[in-house]
């Protein structure tokens, strides 16, 4: 009998062991599930930080392909985000449109933190529709070894003027001071440095002011850019971040980058060879005045539709308002939006910056290049607005004053080919070179702007607004 007991426990204890590890296997994450759109490389680890300090939501991270998705998720109603990374002259689009919280009453006391240029960059009409994550206040990227072939000592460019000289000397050697051909970020970026105020929306988000023609920034900075273009200071042909871009960078054939306050990592990453060369400079304007623009950076905000919009907002504020939240995003390679991060002694120290192997490359020859940097955050002015389809408008920018680039490349080859010709060149083969044929009438940025112009005032009415 009592072997029949023993046996008769442990079929029941077997049993009940069963049935706990059934009732294990039952259990369901109870968390709240926080769904994140997002690109910044740091975003698992910001996620696994936040997780641990916040045990009851977990976050779920989804990397994003542009625009594009976003508007399908919303249109269809479906699979959208809570949260979602936006740059900065994408944000006012998704903010009029209605698709983001407003999220004033919960940040009232917040703008003090950040600099100016990007806590206006995600207000609209007083309202706080994110909060920033990042910041890219335009600074002078330069290759002093080049610069100083050339003679030219660029610490000491300040104005439009001087880069123009400058770009003249850099000429004469054989190099251009800069590569554009056709950036919509940088051409924006460089009408708000000359103090351009293109567009403007109303209160109410329904009428929109289109005036590139007319406004005085606009019209200061291409006419600026085209004299640098007509007189070949200007390389057309290499558009910004393509292998051969790169490569002029890294073989001194183009001197110089106007970018945002994010670049030096990028150019670790992308131009290694050059290590030691380069420099960061202030940005030169057209009166000499201390005054910026941005160029790039992005915030986070809260979708209309979360369910979740208190969680969210939690994932959200840790990111871009606790300090270490911050920290995890600066170290990854990050530039600052506060102004703590900003004026923090070790980061205005940093003469070096990391690589994908864990070095600390001292990329700009030893220069504490982010006191530069984060001065040139604080001058970043406020005021410029970007319009309520401002990603329509920089995917047009191509197909309109882009022709004005074309049509300059196209020039320069054909004066070559000439010339060329003129001299009695031949192909390889023997045969006789042909001139390459120009792509119809002349364009000049002007002209490309006024084709810019018609074709945002067409679309804004297109889409439902009052445009002047």
């Amino acid at each position: 009998m009592g072997l029949k007991r023993a046996k008769r426990a442990l079929a029941l204890g077997l049993a009940a062991l069963m049935l706990l590890a059934s009732a294990a296997c039952g259990q369901q994450d109870t968390r709240t599930v926080v769904t994140v759109w997002s690109w910044e490389p740091s975003m698992k680890a910001l996620a696994a930080g936040f997780e641990a300090a916040n045990p009851d939501i977990r976050v779920d991270i989804k990397g994003t392909s542009g625009y594009e998705n976003l508007n399908t998720a919303i249109q269809d109603g479906y699979g959208m985000p809570d949260v979602v990374q936006l740059e900065y002259f994408a944000l006012q689009q998704y903010a009029i449109s209605g698709q983001l919280r407003n999220l004033t009453d919960r940040t009232s006391a917040y703008g003090g933190a950040y600099t100016p240029g990007t806590w206006a960059s995600v207000r609209l009409n007083g309202q706080v529709y994110g909060l920033p994550m990042d910041s890219g206040p335009m600074a002078f990227f330069y290759n002093k070894d080049v610069f100083d072939q050339a003679g030219v000592d660029a610490s000491k460019i300040h104005t439009w003027n001087d880069y123009y000289e400058a770009a003249k000397k850099l000429k004469s050697i054989g190099v251009y001071i800069a590569a554009d051909s056709g950036d919509a970020s940088f051409y924006a970026a460089m009408i708000w440095l000359a103090g351009g105020r293109p567009f403007h929306t109303s209160v109410d988000g329904k009428t929109v002011t289109v005036n590139l023609d007319g406004d005085s920034g606009t019209k200061t900075f291409t006419a600026f850019w085209q004299k640098m273009i007509d007189e070949g200071l200007i390389d057309t042909h290499l558009p910004t971040w393509s292998d051969g871009w790169k490569q002029a960078l890294g073989s001194g054939d183009v001197a110089s980058v106007f970018s945002g306050a994010w670049m030096p990592s990028l150019m670790l990453a992308d131009v290694p060879g050059t290590a030691g060369l380069w420099r960061v400079a202030p940005m030169p304007t057209a009166d000499g005045s201390s005054t910026n623009s941005e160029n790039g950076g992005s915030a986070l905000g809260i979708l209309q539709s979360s369910r979740r919009p208190n969680a969210a907002f939690r994932f959200v504020e840790y990111v871009c308002h606790e300090s270490a939240g911050i920290r995890t995003r600066v170290d990854g390679g990050s530039f600052p939006a506060d102004t703590a991060s900003l004026n923090a002694s070790g980061f205005l120290s940093k003469t070096t910056i990391r690589d994908a192997r864990g070095i600390d490359v001292p990329y700009f020859g030893g220069q504490e290049f982010n006191k530069v940097l984060s001065q040139a955050a604080e001058n970043v002015s406020i005021g410029y607005q970007y319009l309520p389809f401002e990603v329509y408008a920089r995917s047009d920018f191509n197909d309109t004053v882009g022709k004005a680039y074309r049509w300059s490349t196209a020039e320069r080859d054909f004066a070559q080919t000439q010339s060329r010709i003129d001299s009695g060149a031949l192909n390889p083969d023997g045969s006789q070179i042909t001139l390459p044929e120009l792509p119809g009438p002349q364009v000049s940025l002007g002209d490309g702007i006024a084709l810019w112009q018609k074709d945002l005032k067409e679309y804004g009415v297109n889409q439902g607004f009052t445009i002047r």
